[in-house]
Formats: structure tokens, sequence, C-alpha cells
């Protein structure tokens, strides 16, 4: 069955601005204020999801979607890492650093691997081909508010992307990526702004 799958990724939070491995950091007033100027942008959808994170939460409920939270969409669990500064870890673990940008199997935080990622992310999408919970017939529409990793993993593993393609690939905030097709044969519609509605 063909499915259209629409990423979100979500607003800005301090985590991002200060370059953290995100410790589910919630969104600040100016990312929830961001959100809801770009609600109407939003696409309809006949299935709406969301990772679990604070930060996705607060995004989908600031575009005015009610959207069911789904474990596998989870963010990247980095372990250790998470809720520390980049720069912090690469100047304490340098060699660590290294390991888990060059090589997709590494996980010296303690979290996932990349691989890891890229295979959940990569099931989750691969089942979104199922009817289930979606009535009616032909094609239907899944509408996701996913951190920029899972969303990265995403495309990786629709594309059939080597993993170290996912340190090539930027999704900004509140942004709609597209996959469209089926299992095994997608299509990609890269990420675009949200825009805010125009002034009357």
């Amino acid at each position: 069955m063909a499915v259209q799958v629409m990423l979100i990724s979500p607003a800005l939070n301090a985590a991002l601005r200060e370059a953290r491995f995100d410790g589910d950091a919630p969104l600040d007033a100016a990312g929830v204020r961001r959100a809801r100027a770009v609600a109407t942008a939003v696409p309809e959808a006949d299935r709406l999801l969301r990772g679990p994170s604070a930060r996705c939460a607060a995004t989908a409920e600031a575009l005015g979607l009610r959207a069911e939270p789904e474990p596998a969409l989870r963010g990247w669990d980095m372990g250790r890492w998470s809720g520390r500064r980049l720069a912090a870890v690469s100047a304490t673990e340098p060699e660590a650093v290294s390991a888990w940008l060059t090589d997709p199997s590494a996980a010296p935080h303690g979290g996932e691997s990349l691989l890891e990622l890229c295979a959940r992310a990569g099931r989750r999408l691969e089942t979104l081909t199922s009817t289930e919970g979606v009535e009616g017939a032909g094609g239907h529409r899944v509408l996701g508010v996913v951190e920029p990793a899972v969303v990265r993993a995403m495309i990786v593993g629709a594309l059939g992307l080597p993993p170290e393609a996912f340190w090539r690939l930027d999704v900004a905030p509140l942004t709609l990526t597209g996959l469209s097709g089926r299992s095994g044969r997608w299509n990609l519609r890269c990420g675009q702004p949200l825009s805010p509605a125009p002034a009357d």
C-alpha cells in the first residue's frame, strides 16, 4: 500500500542553541511562539504521531496536533553524554567522539550506536505502510513530529544510503520532510520550512 509519511522536526530549544546532546530539554518560550506561528502550514493527515520527548510533545501541542506518543520514534539515546555540551565532551573524550563520528557501530557513550538508531527508525518507517488504525482504502498520510536525528535516520533507511550519509544530512527546526511510496521503494521530498500564514 502506498503511504505518505510527513515528518516535522520540533522547534528550537536551549539544548540545540547550546550544541548539547539533548537530554530531553523542553521548548522555551521562543520555540513555542515559533511553532504556534506556523501551525496553519501543517498539512492534513490521517494519523498523527510524535516522539515521546518533551520537545516533540510541546511542538505538537503548539502546532495544534493531538498526536499519540510513539516510543519507537524516540530521539537518539546518547547515554551518559545526554545533556552535555559537544565541546565539553570533545575536550575530555576526543577519541570517543572521533569513534562516534567515524564508526557507525560505535557507542562510546553507552547509548545507541548510529547503526542501531538507523535500524530502529527504518523498522518503524516500514511498519507505517500498514493500514492499522487508518480507515478507508487507497494510500494514507501519516504525520509525525520527531527529533531531527530520527528524520535523518529514516531518510538513510528509506533511500538505502550508507549509514555514514547520516552526517551529511541537515534537518532544521520546524521543517517538513516527506517520504512517499511503500516498503522498499520510497521517494524523498527534502525538508521545507513551515511558514507563518500571511497577515490579512
